[in-house]
Parts: structure tokens; C-alpha cells; sequence
């Protein structure tokens, strides 16, 4: 641990590196005193960065690669954003994933009862996370995955409300998907995708690694199919699998402090 940790700043017994080992000796109760403590060390001294030096710098790359990769990114997302033109009120939305996909929306387009086919293997997939969500918790007594759920479709009814997107240029409906009956839904964001993600998660917990990589497969297939069926716009799938890993990590942390409380 302390050897991913170092180079971040030019001392190698770094301000990150003590609070982490204070945290990891202190345990969880002691971190709050350990962040005055550091800020009075800050105050002590001096600003960090007027410290380093050039090999400081060489390491931070060769140790992080990835925040540095980040911050390349950001930058040309930044140049990319304050220049590019935006679409105007009258055109329809610009979605990579439907460009991606264009002839698989017109080969569905023409075959109805394939796209009725998928729809309903899609929904037969929905079942099977619902079910093994239900599963832990009402058979197996752990409601991690449930409680999971339970957060991410009520901020996903908030977050629908809030903002409703008009549905996508074409659109290809099927009485047989879920949720079943042609009924409204909402576009933002996906649960399909986000209750796969928990499920997913869960069964790595468990080390059920076949079922978990089944699921991720179908997962990426459900993806792809909402795409081509404009179901979903890319940023609802995108977040969807945000959600997923958002809400299970909030669903560990309220389990940890109920057990803390008993």
C-alpha cells in the first residue's frame, strides 16, 4: 500500500501517506483527529508544491499513469467542449451510440418479430436480476442487494420526473418488453442496466465468477439491443452502470452503520 502511494509529493513520508497509515492503525473513529492534525501539519509546512522537483514529477507519472491519463483527457474534453457547436432547439438530440448503431435500428425496423423476439429474451433477462436480488435477501438473508435496488430506482423515479427526455427518433416499441405493454417509462436512467450491475456485483462478493461474467455478457448485449431499438440514450446506459456501482457501494455503507449501531 504505501508503495502505490508515494510520489504523489516530492517527501516520500508524504502528508496522504501519514493519514493513511494513522487511519489504517487508528481505525475509523481516530480519522477525524488524524485530518486536524494533518491540516495543522499543512499550516507547519508550507505549500506543497513549491517543493518538487523534477524527478517528483517523473514519478508521479510513473506511479499514477492513470490520473495523468485523466488529466489529458480532461483538457482535450475542455477543448473540445468550449469549440464545438451546439445542437440547436430543432434538431433532433446527437447520440454516438445511435450513430454507432444505425443499421442495426434499420434491420430491426424491418423485422418486427425479431425486435418482438428480443424483447422478450430482454425481458426474461430483467426477471432473472430481479430474482436473484430477491434471492439474497429473502432466501439467502442478505439484503445488501435489495437495499441497493431500492435506492437506485428511487432516485432513478426522482431523476426521470425531474428531467423527462422526449423519447428518441425511432423508436421501436414492443408489447412484449419490459416493462411489459407498450407503457411509458422513463429514459433516464436505466434500470435494466443498473440492477445488472448490482447483481453482477453481488455475485463477485460471493466469488459466483461464471454467473457474473453471464451476466456482464448479457448485460452488454441488453445494451447494444437498446440502442438499436433507440430504448435508451447512450448517457441513460452510461449512468445506468454509474448507478449501479454508486448505490451498491451507499447500500455497504448504510449496512456497515446499522451494524455499528447494534
Amino acid at each position: 500500500m504505501e508503495g502505490d502511494t508515494h510520489h504523489l509529493s516530492p517527501s516520500s513520508d508524504n502528508l496522504f501517506n501519514r493519514q493513511l497509515k494513522n487511519y489504517q492503525t487508528n481505525g475509523l473513529n481516530h480519522f477525524p483527529n488524524t485530518i486536524k492534525n494533518n491540516a495543522n501539519n499543512i499550516n507547519k509546512n508550507g505549500i506543497c508544491f513549491t517543493k518538487w522537483r523534477s524527478g517528483d514529477v517523473l514519478n508521479m507519472i510513473k506511479n499514477h499513469p492513470l490520473p495523468c491519463v485523466f488529466g489529458i483527457c480532461m483538457l482535450f474534453f475542455m477543448g473540445v467542449e468550449y469549440t464545438l457547436l451546439m445542437v440547436p432547439s430543432s434538431a433532433p438530440p446527437f447520440d454516438i451510440g445511435f450513430i454507432a448503431t444505425k443499421h442495426l435500428n434499420v434491420f430491426l425496423a424491418s423485422r418486427p418479430n425479431l425486435n418482438n423476439v428480443l424483447a422478450g429474451l430482454n425481458t426474461l433477462f430483467v426477471a432473472m436480476q430481479t430474482s436473484y436480488i430477491l434471492w439474497t435477501w429473502l432466501v439467502e438473508g442478505r439484503p445488501r442487494s435489495t437495499i441497493s435496488a431500492l435506492f437506485m430506482f428511487t432516485f432513478r423515479g426522482i431523476l426521470g420526473y425531474s428531467t423527462q427526455l422526449p423519447l428518441p427518433e425511432g423508436f421501436l416499441g414492443s408489447g412484449v418488453d419490459f416493462p411489459v405493454g407498450n407503457v411509458s417509462f422513463f429514459l433516464f436512467y436505466s434500470g435494466h442496466v443498473a440492477a445488472s450491475v448490482i447483481a453482477s456485483l453481488d455475485m463477485r462478493r460471493m466469488q459466483r465468477w461464471e454467473l457474473a461474467y453471464i451476466f456482464d455478457a448479457l448485460n452488454a448485449l441488453q445494451v447494444v439491443r437498446l440502442l438499436g431499438t433507440r430504448g435508451h440514450y447512450t448517457i441513460d446506459l452510461v449512468v445506468g452502470v454509474g448507478a449501479g456501482l454508486l448505490f451498491d457501494s451507499l447500500a455497504g455503507k448504510y449496512e456497515e452503520s446499522k451494524i455499528k449501531k447494534s
